[in-house]
């Protein structure tokens, strides 16, 4: 299982995103979490009454007092959704850069290192990898446009390449800390197969199923997910390469058009976000697309418009970056 928060600060959250899903109940009972888990072999959720529940107090207050960034705190939220769901082994991916909470290394080095650290105390085998967030993981940022990503990932639609490669370092990472695999390469080649089989799309859709989404979710996703009134095309205002991405002015943007929460009672536009994204090293030509706004309104576009395009600068070089950067605890490999 995978317990869950909603979106803090600048990032969006996985439940919100799930809960564009028409009929997902992000936070079932105890007894059905352990049915789906038991026969999907997986589901995401979020805390409930009886699962973490000083923990959703805590996650709505860090939103509103400045202390979204608190390694303690960030360990403390953490770490009770995983103790409490009665996982065997762990595998953490701790962002780092423009779009992380750990803007710098050396933090991610430290929240990492706490984490792993707290949680073998605690008699949880786990692990951690730093993964790169100086740009967005995918090409889309917003709720149901990231689940439409997601899925386009799964059946193969479209594939970022980014995300590829850190969803498959995490998965190979899990089969190795779970014994299932016995070296990285033998795991890399079995989530890759899953992956390219359909098998991973498969399991997606019956969870969202067994948690009360519709059955045909992955295949009419059109049909579900809710879509802005206004697809707006942010253009390319001179040639070059994309040098560097400003990634929580981006996910910044998302909340301004309605996404993400500025306090802990907004309702939120599932609808809204960015599509179409350039990840560092693209070439970009004067006059193309450089990405697509959706907003509620045309004045929702435009007012959020000028902060897209400060967040993603052009130049004569391309920028390099590694999907993943560094790995924390777990048996040696």
């Amino acid at each position: 299982p995978m317990i869950s928060g909603r979106g803090l600060g600048h990032t969006g959250g996985t439940l919100d995103k799930l809960d564009s899903i028409p009929g997902y109940v992000s936070t079932p009972p105890m007894d059905v979490l352990r049915k789906v888990v038991g026969e999907t072999g997986c589901a995401i959720i979020g805390q409930t009454d009886d699962l973490a529940p000083a923990d959703r107090k805590m996650y709505a207050t860090r939103d509103i007092t400045a202390t979204v960034e608190s390694i303690p705190l960030i360990v403390a939220s953490i770490l009770s959704k995983k103790l409490s769901a009665g996982l065997g082994g762990l595998v953490l991916d701790v962002k780092t850069g423009s779009g992380a909470f750990a803007a710098k290394l050396e933090m991610a080095e430290d929240l990492a290192g706490n984490l792993v650290s707290v949680a073998n105390d605690c008699g949880l085998k786990s692990s951690a990898l730093i993964t790169d967030m100086n740009q967005p993981l995918a090409s889309a940022a917003g709720n149901a446009l990231e689940v439409r990503n997601a899925v386009e990932f799964l059946d193969g639609t479209h594939r970022d390449a980014r995300l590829e490669d850190v969803t498959l370092a995490l998965a190979a990472e899990m089969l190795v800390l779970g014994g299932l695999c016995s070296t990285v390469d033998a795991a890399m080649s079995q989530v890759t197969r899953a992956l390219h089989g359909g098998a991973a799309l498969e399991i997606f859709a019956k969870m969202v199923c067994d948690l009360g989404g519709p059955a045909d979710f992955t295949t009419a996703m059109d049909t579900y997910l809710p879509q802005a009134k206004v697809q707006y095309d942010v253009m390319v205002k001179q040639s070059g390469w994309v040098n560097q991405i400003a990634t929580r002015d981006l996910g910044l943007a998302v909340v301004q058009l309605g996404g993400g929460r500025q306090t802990a009672s907004d309702a939120l536009d599932y609808s809204v976000g960015l599509t179409a994204l350039p990840s560092l090293g693209d070439q970009m030509e004067q006059g193309g697309v450089l990405c697509t706004i959706h907003a509620a309104s045309d004045d929702a576009a435009k007012k959020v418009e000028q902060l897209v395009l400060q967040s993603i600068s052009l130049g004569e070089k391309p920028a390099k970056t590694n999907a993943v950067l560094q790995r924390i605890g777990g048996a040696e490999i």
